[in-house]
């Protein structure tokens, strides 16, 4: 062998042991939510997590930082779109500040059952909004489940839209949600999440809206003496992973990562939807009082919302919309 090849194939040699480590190293993952670790989300989250990470072995691994660790929606999405931070659960209608059409997830009454809502998240309705998010930097692996959202309130039952009139109302920092309950003859205002517990404690808000499952795990049933069933909002949830960090992923291994996001949507929504009848059985049993609504009177004093957005989100998200809400 002569000097040259016996050079050649020393820093052959050296570039194989200096890429190995590389190629063997996991992709760590940090993934935050706002919710409790009680919630459906962060369950969902941990058998995601398990799961990518023994079928990978262990070179894709989701850590799971629940309650906010990472910041509000808002600061987490800004590091999602920078990559700085690797993936979130995120309430649908946060990304609004990020895209506008966004907003279209939030409108009221769209969705007279989960499974009406399922078929246009997991059809063409999700995908249009994946390829919005995907031009900021946002890779949507799948579409969890928020459910539906019902008002807790400190005054009285809410039985119809007047029974809104004037009471203080936490709601999502958006202006769907704000024009939603501005229609409702509320006096809605937005809040970080974070915050909404003392917010209420502290007689700042004399109501809220969220889901059940959200009422029920941020124990806001100590705060709420009240619990009307509006459902005005059926709201999905996006399990994102910043694109540059989703680019980082392997092509086979992007496979397990889809797979295990799938298979725990429908889990996590399996949760949700199981959960729903029970948080009602709880929250009654924690002193709320529990009152269903006549529906039909809060979806026609919205109808102006829908006049006002569908222009701002255009005919063809409306269209997919309309075609998905009026499939059986």
């Amino acid at each position: 062998m002569t000097f040259a090849t016996r050079k050649l194939s020393s820093l052959l040699g050296v570039a194989l042991l200096a890429a190995a480590p590389f190629a063997a190293h996991a992709v760590d993952i940090k993934l935050g939510h706002v919710l409790a670790p009680s919630h459906s989300w962060n369950k969902a989250a941990e058998g995601f997590a398990a799961e990518v990470k023994e079928k990978t072995n262990g070179r894709v691994n989701f850590v799971l930082f629940p309650s906010g660790q990472l910041g509000n929606e808002k600061t987490m999405l800004e590091g999602l779109q920078i990559g700085s931070q690797g993936a979130a659960i995120i309430g649908s209608g946060s990304l609004q500040p990020i895209e506008p059409k966004f907003g279209v997830v939030e409108l009221p009454y769209t969705w007279s059952t989960s499974q009406q809502a399922y078929k246009a998240y997991d059809g063409e309705l999700g995908e249009a909004l994946a390829k919005l998010a995907d031009k900021k930097n946002l890779t949507i692996i799948s579409w969890w489940e928020n459910g539906f959202r019902h008002v807790t309130n400190n005054r009285g039952p809410v039985n119809k839209p007047a029974d809104l009139a004037g009471l203080k109302t936490r709601v999502t920092p958006d202006k769907m949600r704000l024009d939603t309950f501005t229609a409702l003859g509320a006096n809605p205002a937005p809040l970080a999440f974070g915050e909404l517990y003392s917010a209420l404690q502290q007689k700042v808000f004399d109501a809220q809206e969220n889901p059940l499952s959200i009422i029920y795990t941020s124990s806001f049933f100590e705060v709420q003496k009240y619990l009307s069933l509006t459902g005005h909002v059926w709201g999905p949830a996006s399990l994102i992973i910043s694109k540059p960090v989703w680019n980082r992923i392997s092509a086979d291994d992007k496979k397990v990562v889809q797979a295990a996001a799938d298979k725990w949507r429908d889990a996590q929504r399996k949760m949700i939807s199981e959960g729903d009848q029970q948080f009602v059985a709880q929250l009654k049993d924690k002193g709320m009082q529990v009152n269903e609504v006549d529906k039909a009177t809060f979806a026609a004093a919205v109808e102006p919302v829908w006049k006002t957005y569908s222009v701002t989100y255009g005919p063809e998200l409306m269209a997919l919309v309309q075609k998905y809400r009026e499939a059986k």
